[in-house]
């Protein structure tokens, strides 16, 4: 459902100070070599009680229940709540045409059918996430996420739940209190259905941690071979496969847009520190990117506004422009009722986009043709910054690995085997001199400086043909549909922004999407018997040489 609206007075990204978001990365990195990353639980360390260092208490966001954010469903979902979006979920606890309860259990039955196949849970928290269901129908409606069920990728912290990042240093940690985004989303309703298969320390597609294919991708269930993304493809293909609402995930390298490519699904990997890293096991603590994977821009919307925000325990996360209406931004604007762009925007295309004849470039070139149709919006042609090959290559990409390393070190001194297949990364890391580290954050902010200077002084969003470097430079990303090929796999794109221009993001695939229908198309149920089969102990596969390898890159 549309309605008239007007466009807010400006988006985020007009009033940023470019120079002073390059200084606070600049001193980002200097933080990470003071040891402000604290992992849970090291080297047989007991997690410490809560404390000024946990997360803090969470509270109701009365900003996120506004009209925006509630959509009455459309008409061919109506026989099956789990074709909801969100905001349509939304609209039917609201209007007390379905209860909580019910939305859980309806998916609920469809893990039981087809998660044998789909491998996207570690663990499914089916009599907790009914009985929050129950206790939700007694409270006061919360907004949108009121009885929402949730896959939370399994680095998270969730009180009294194991939290394992998949892997074997963390089999036995159960963490004292939720991660502080996690305890935002209960705060609004949400309902942690349960804590999702990810790569092994957040290192590559889910995987057990010696390397054996678990987590499938939802459009190819019976070929374990077409990869579901990075390494939060649990999160990915549980939305996807329609086993919960929306997720969580986190991005260090693609980890959030890659699966949302590969599955059809609408992903944002926010601004460094706009979603607080407290209770997130961390892989890289200038890189990590907390955020939503979700089936459409306004339901990314309304979870990113819930996970937002500034948090005592990140020092990351302080000093940031407020959050703005997010859902607003995700809301299509018309005027007369006409589609328009939210928002004047310039559209960088970079050399080579959508150039060729292959299905990516084909639908490339039918989503630049698309949006060129929006009043409002306007492509413009931007190059590659000076350097740009040399930049965001291995040389400086790689000097991420001693920052992961560092905290790990008593482990890598006593428990190598406890890394199972990600291990080389990890002594890759180990051994990098620091002569190397300090180049690479110098090499890092002339990167962020020349995108600012060559690109964004020509456009308000770039196309991009990956994730890098906008992952090191802490800039915002948005993955979204926009196609399929022969064989019926989605095609994705990504567009990145200014820092703190989620809106603004928002705001373009919003219209994007009123004028495709990619983001609605589901895949095909897996069939339920014979999936035993399929998910006996080595029957997936591994990992290749080339996907190993790419563990230290």
């Amino acid at each position: 459902m549309t309605t008239e609206t007007t466009p807010d007075q400006q988006p985020l990204d007009r009033t940023i100070d470019r120079r002073a978001f390059l200084a606070r990365t600049a001193a980002l990195a200097a933080a990470s070599a003071a040891g402000t990353v604290v992992l849970p639980g090291l080297a047989g360390v007991a997690a410490a009680a809560p404390g000024p260092n946990s997360a803090p208490a969470a509270k109701f966001n009365p900003e996120l229940d506004k009209p925006a954010a509630y959509n009455k469903p459309r008409a061919d979902t109506m026989a099956d709540p789990t074709e909801w979006t969100v905001s349509e979920a939304a609209w039917m606890i609201r209007q007390k045409k379905i209860t909580p309860e019910e939305l859980v259990k309806a998916y609920l039955d469809r893990i039981a059918a087809y998660e044998p196949t789909y491998q996207a849970f570690n663990l499914v928290l089916a009599e907790q996430a009914v009985k929050a269901a129950r206790q939700l129908a007694n409270r006061p409606h919360r907004g949108p996420l009121h009885g929402i069920p949730l896959a939370i990728k399994d680095n998270y912290f969730t009180e009294g739940v194991p939290t394992t990042a998949n892997s074997y240093l963390f089999k036995d940690f159960v963490p004292p209190y939720d991660a502080t985004s996690v305890a935002k989303l209960v705060a609004q309703g949400g309902i942690v259905l349960g804590k999702t298969q990810m790569g092994p320390l957040a290192t590559t597609r889910a995987t057990t941690p010696n390397g054996e294919i678990t987590t499938v991708n939802a459009w190819t269930p019976t070929n374990p071979g077409t990869n579901p993304g990075g390494s939060s493809t649990g999160t990915a293909t549980a939305v996807a496969g329609r086993l919960a609402t929306s997720g969580t995930g986190t991005q260090t390298g693609g980890s959030i847009t890659a699966p949302s490519n590969a599955q059809n699904l609408t992903g944002i990997k926010p601004t460094m520190g706009r979603v607080s890293l407290a209770g997130i096991i961390p892989l890289s603590y200038t890189r990590d990117h907390p955020g939503p994977l979700a089936r459409d821009a306004k339901d990314a919307a309304i979870m990113l506004m819930a996970m937002a925000g500034e948090d005592p325990a990140d020092p990351r996360s302080q000093g940031l422009p407020p959050v703005p209406n997010l859902i607003n931004a995700a809301t299509p604007r018309y005027d007369g009722g006409r589609l328009r762009m939210r928002w004047k925007t310039r559209i960088g295309v970079l050399p080579g986009y959508a150039d060729g004849t292959s299905a990516t470039a084909l639908a490339r070139q039918a989503f630049l043709a698309a949006l060129a149709a929006i009043p409002d919006a306007t492509l413009v042609d931007v190059p590659y910054p000076d350097d740009w090959d040399l930049l965001t290559g291995t040389a400086f990409n790689n000097v991420r690995l001693p920052e992961r390393s560092e905290p790990f070190m008593p482990y890598l001194r006593t428990d190598l085997k406890g890394f199972g297949v990600s291990l080389t990364g990890w002594l890759q890391g180990a051994m990098l001199g620091a002569n190397a580290f300090v180049t690479g954050q110098r090499a890092k902010l002339v990167l962020l400086e020349r995108v600012f200077d060559q690109i964004f002084s020509k456009c308000d969003v770039v196309v991009q043909t990956s994730p890098n470097p906008f992952d090191a430079i802490g800039l915002p990303e948005i993955g979204f549909p926009i196609g399929f090929t022969a064989a019926g796999l989605p095609i994705g794109t990504i567009l990145g922004g200014l820092p703190y221009a989620e809106d603004r993001l928002l705001s373009v695939v919003a219209a994007y999407q009123a004028v495709t229908d990619w983001h609605w198309r589901r895949p095909v149920d897996p069939p339920v018997g014979g999936a035993q089969a399929r998910t006996a102990p080595g029957s997936r596969g591994r990992l290749t040489a080339e996907e190993v390898a790419e563990l230290s890159q």
